[in-house]
This record gives C-alpha cells, structure tokens and sequence, in this order.
C-alpha cells in the first residue's frame, strides 16, 4: 500500500513556535493557502464549509430575532465617504482606491468598502421617511477590503469574508437594546457552536470603532493566552444619520433623525477556533461546526469486501443523521489515514475491522482526548450523537477553565505588568479612565484595553496611576 510522501507532515509544536504552528494547522489541514497578492487567502474547499456551518449558525439566529438578508454595493464614491469625519479618519489609511475602468480614468475616486456603513447610511436615508419605515433590520454577508500591513489567514487579512448587521431606529433607547441584543446573540452563539468562552463589555474611547458613540466587544483567549476580538456591535446615536440624511416623521409630527447601529463577525472566528481547540496534532473542531462529524476507516487485510462492504452500509445509515465521511481509499494505509483525520480535527474516527465486524462493533475514538471505546452498532447513530454532544460541552468547559485560570485581578502595576508582557494571561484591574494610564499599559507591555466588562464590579484604585478607580477594565496582550 502506497504513503504519499509529504501529505502529513509533522507539525511544529505549538510551545516551540506557536506563530509557525497556526501557520502549519491553516495549511496542512487544508483550510487555506496564499493568494499571489499579499493579505488575499484562498479558502480551501475544508475551510469553506466550516465558514457554511458557521454562517448557518449564525443566519439562523439572524432570522429568528427579525433581521433579514440584503446586499450594498462594493464601490463607495469618495464624496460619500467623506461625509462622517470621524468614521473616514479611522479608515482612510486601510482603503483602496478604484481609479480607473476599464481604459477610463475615473472623474471621482470609488473607495473598495472597508465597511458599509456609508453605503448603508445613503440608502436608508432613500428609504426612511415615517416612523412606519422603522425600525429597519439588516444583515449583509460580504466580502470587505481593508490594507494591512501585517496579514495572517483568517486572523488579519487584507480581504476577509464576514456579515455586517445594520440597523435604524426611531429611538435611542429602542437602537441600544439592539446594540447590547446582538451582542449577546454573538455570545451565546460562540459557545454553543463553537464551544469558544467570551468576556463581553465596552470598548474604551481610543480603541472604540470609528465614527460609533460606543461599541462593545467579545474578547477570546487563545491557546498562547492572547485575546482576539471575536465580534463588536456598535451604538451611533444619530451621527451616521445625520451625516447621510436619515429623517422621518415622527408620530409627534416633528422629523427627526434616526438611531443606528452596526456589528459584525468575520472569518476571523476560524482563526479564533483554531487556537482556542487546536493542539500538537493540528485542528480539534467541535462537533456543532465541523464540515464532517465522522469518519469511517475500514481495516485489516487489505479492507476485506465484507468489511468494506459493511463500512459502506454504516456510512450509508449514520449519514441520515450525522455528516460522515468513509476513507476507503486503497492507497492509504489505516495508520496514515488516522494521522491525517487526527490532523484535519475530524471529531470522531470510527474503525472497522474483521474482529470489529464478528463482533458487531466498531471502534470509536475521539479527536479531542484520543480516547477509543468499542460501540455495538445497533444504535450506533444515537450513541454517537451523544457522545458528539458530550464532546462539544467538554471542549467548551476545558476553554472556560483555561480562560478562569489565565485571568488574574491584580492591584499592583508591579505585579500586573510581568503578567501581560511574558503572556501569562490577562489582567482584571482598576482604571481611572485616563487614556494617559491607558496608553502608558502598551507602552510599558504591548497590552491594550480589551474591555471594561459589562459587570462592573470596580476595584478602589487605579493599576497605573493610584488615583480613584472609575471602572474595572480587562487588558491584555492581542492579535
């Protein structure tokens, strides 16, 4: 039987070199590769249909809190874009420009959308003209493009895939609740589909999304303990309304400019799966998400045609329930087809063999622990389920406690800075809400405010400076 030479390869350890393990579990699980321009990654057919499964999660949560699906324009004119001070000075040095079509020079610049809330914002002022217009609830899946200068697959990219939720309402009170409404839609669905734990709260006013009067965050921690912003929703009041001429008609009489908001989550949150699950043999992906939950690897003498014959039958029959996935390509030994499964994080690999078969089982071992325990095969479908299930709590219960353990409160700067700047994990403490104290963090360990948590529980004094704490803040080191 024929090994492929260099098909699986070693991976590098993630203690050794966890920059160059990320890099090897994108390529050698197949999930993606490098595009000929910098920044632009091709999403390998195994990277887009976890991208699916994600997508349907989070479309589905979309629909069932009243949000529907539209599409806006790639190309903002320049005159547009302009047009909110705030929101263009934050983006102006990652956009490209269009400037010519075709053998035409362009009268007038066509931004490449970075985002879309000027697009949006032009065309609900169009739409909106009575409180009866109100509230609008839009969601978008797209592509944006912002110019990084430094890239990586999924984590920074200068093209990412995403949604971007938009929406107007009548009242400010009525556009916070969604604000804060999606942000916990984002929570839950971390969690429950990625088994990935999130600290949720208030971005501070330097790190805040341009143009927004507040914009609040999910912060995940990684397997090297830095956080990485997994989705943001923003709170604009009226200032994207006013700047593009949302108006209606109250009930009162009187017009009035509308209350918007926006958030979004990108492709970045496969970055994010990747190392909160992942290990030295490459990808663990829970079971909710994974494109295949199963797979089935016939072995023995050259996978006799009973057994071959019965591992088409189980496939056949656990499909109807689960996403399963038979190898039973001859060329492969069942050694190197396990090393390969391992390493794309299929979650359960099921092997059956001659003894398997007289005996009417198969064995099951999982992706996560590496644990095999024999199954009988009547009932397989439902034990499987099951143990799925199983699977999928305890990955998210491991994430949880690496998040407890590596979050440390702390009263002292001398204390907290060894913390952030040898990426121990993050720090809970005081702050004054000075950006000089908020600025002074970075300088002295690269940490930034991730977020003032959505639970207040403020500590008496300032980390930095010692004066009255106003807030308890987190701060960590990110990606």
């Amino acid at each position: 039987m024929a090994e492929r030479s260099g098909f699986v390869r070693e991976i590098t350890p993630p203690d050794e070199d966890y920059s160059q393990w990320y890099q090897d579990v994108v390529t050698k699980a197949d999930l993606a590769d490098y595009g000929p321009v910098k920044g632009f990654i091709v999403i390998k057919p195994a990277g887009y249909a976890l991208w699916e499964n994600i997508q349907a999660g989070l479309d589905r949560r979309f629909k069932a809190t009243g949000h529907v699906n539209a599409y806006f324009p790639l190309l903002i004119p320049e005159s547009l874009l302009i047009k909110e001070a705030d929101h263009v000075a934050g983006f102006t040095p990652e956009v490209a420009w269009v400037t010519q079509g075709g053998q035409e020079t362009l009268s007038e610049r066509l931004a490449i959308r970075p985002t879309s809330e000027v697009m949006v914002g032009a065309m609900y002022a169009k739409w909106v003209h009575s409180y009866r217009d109100l509230p609008i609830l839009i969601n978008q899946w797209n592509n944006v493009v912002r110019w990084e200068k430094v890239t990586r697959p999924f984590l920074r990219g200068t093209e990412f895939l995403w949604q971007e939720g938009h929406t107007a309402h009548a009242s400010g009170d009525e556009a916070m609740a969604e604000t804060l409404r999606m942000l916990e839609v984002y929570h839950e669905f971390l969690q429950t589909e990625l088994a990935i734990p999130s600290r949720i709260g208030r971005k501070s006013e330097s790190e805040k999304f341009a143009g927004a009067e507040i914009t609040y965050s999910l912060e995940a921690m990684m397997g090297d303990n830095r956080a990485l912003q997994a989705g943001t929703s923003h709170y604009f009041g009226t200032r994207f309304a006013d700047a593009y001429g949302i108006r209606f008609l109250d009930q009162d009489g009187v017009e009035k400019s509308a209350f918007t908001t926006s958030w979004g989550m990108s492709t970045r949150v496969i970055g994010a799966l990747i190392m909160v699950h992942g290990d030295a043999r490459g990808l663990v992906l829970p079971p909710k998400v994974a494109p295949t939950q199963v797979v089935v690897v016939p072995i023995g003498a050259n996978a006799s045609t009973e057994v071959a014959a019965a591992a088409r039958a189980l496939q056949a029959d656990l499909s109807l329930s689960l996403r399963v996935h038979l190898d039973d390509r001859p060329e492969f030994t069942p050694g190197w087809k396990f090393n390969e499964w391992e390493m794309r994080g299929i979650p359960l690999r099921l092997e059956l063999g001659p003894r398997d078969l007289a005996a009417s089982q198969v064995v099951a071992v999982r992706r996560d622990t590496g644990e095999k325990q024999p199954l009988p095969i009547a009932g397989l479908a439902g034990q499987l389920s099951a143990l799925l299930e199983r699977m999928q709590g305890e990955l998210l219960a491991r994430a949880t406690r690496r998040l407890a353990e590596h979050t440390h409160t702390a009263a002292d700067y001398a204390v907290a800075l060894p913390i952030l700047t040898e990426r121990q994990g993050w720090v809970e403490a005081g702050w004054c809400g000075s950006e000089a104290c908020e600025q002074q963090v970075k300088a002295d360990s690269g940490a930034t405010l991730r977020n003032l948590p959505l639970e207040q529980n403020v500590p008496a004094t300032c980390l930095v400076c010692g004066a009255k704490a106003h807030y308890l803040a987190l701060w960590g080191r990110a990606y």
